[in-house]
């Protein structure tokens, strides 16, 4: 056989071998009877809602950490621009004019600004302007607070109850394995290797959902309390220059 004619003969067996590769590697997985699609496949009903169960918690998780991440870097470059161009402008009203409107400091700053050019009316007028521009601005940042903390509530509970579920799932794969036991009448490791591995696989779940869970919490609980210390400290510079003597109309002093 010349070289001419091997080149082409070589290719071909390469291209044979890496096709029987390749329709060999899925037949042997879908022939492994301790995988997923075993336990999936041959679970009863209980099985399968806890398998679903820890499905769930583990999208959620990673779903609101990614999420959360998010809207806590976007909050960290909010704060710096606040640093930038709120605190460079001539007055509070075009200081927040330059902030994003999606920005919590200008939620903020806008909440302030209109509590006091509008503290007007008779129920308002029984509460002082201080009074009530910190209710107006303390209010605002309550509820950036718990805009922060939603999610996290879901975290702490995944983290806590998932081992459970999962351990449910391993208690449920014993108690298969000791009825195939009882049935077939003696321990084989055929009779026991499936519900056993199930309830192996159940735990593995369990745990590689807690942990990303417990993980995720604490550094979002951490990063939190960096966020909310840059908008309390916002809020309680933003009510010092609204109560300054200042009209906000006009940016005169008042009389």
């Amino acid at each position: 056989m010349t070289r001419q004619h091997r080149k082409p003969v070589m290719a071909a067996a390469l291209l044979t071998a890496f096709s029987a590769l390749a329709y060999a590697t899925p037949a042997a997985a879908a022939d492994n009877p301790y995988g997923l699609g075993a336990l999936w496949s041959n679970g009863d009903f209980i099985a399968r809602t806890v398998l679903i169960i820890m499905v769930v918690m583990s999208v959620g998780t990673w779903y609101i950490m990614i999420t959360k991440f998010l809207e806590q870097a976007r909050m960290m470059k909010a704060a710096k621009e606040v640093k930038a161009k709120f605190w460079q402008a001539h007055d509070i009203k075009e200081g927040a004019a330059q902030l994003d409107t999606a920005s919590p400091f200008r939620y903020i700053a806008d909440t302030g600004i209109t509590a006091a050019e509008h503290h007007e009316g008779t129920m308002q007028e029984t509460i002082d302007l201080y009074s009530w521009t910190t209710m107006s601005i303390q209010r605002s940042v309550d509820f950036i607070q718990n805009r922060l903390q939603g999610g996290l509530a879901f975290l702490g509970t995944v983290g806590s109850t998932s081992p459970f579920v999962g351990l449910f799932g391993t208690v449920w794969g014993i108690y298969h394995a000791l009825t195939a036991i009882g049935i077939a009448g003696q321990a084989s490791i055929d009779k026991v290797a499936g519900p056993v591995g199930e309830s192996l696989i159940m735990t593995a779940i369990g745990l590689g959902t807690a942990v990303p869970a417990v993980l995720g919490y604490n550094m979002l609980v951490r990063r939190n309390k960096g966020a909310l210390d840059e908008v309390r400290n916002f809020a309680a510079d933003v009510q010092s220059i609204l109560i300054g003597g200042y009209r906000h109309e006009t940016h005169e002093p008042s009389e």
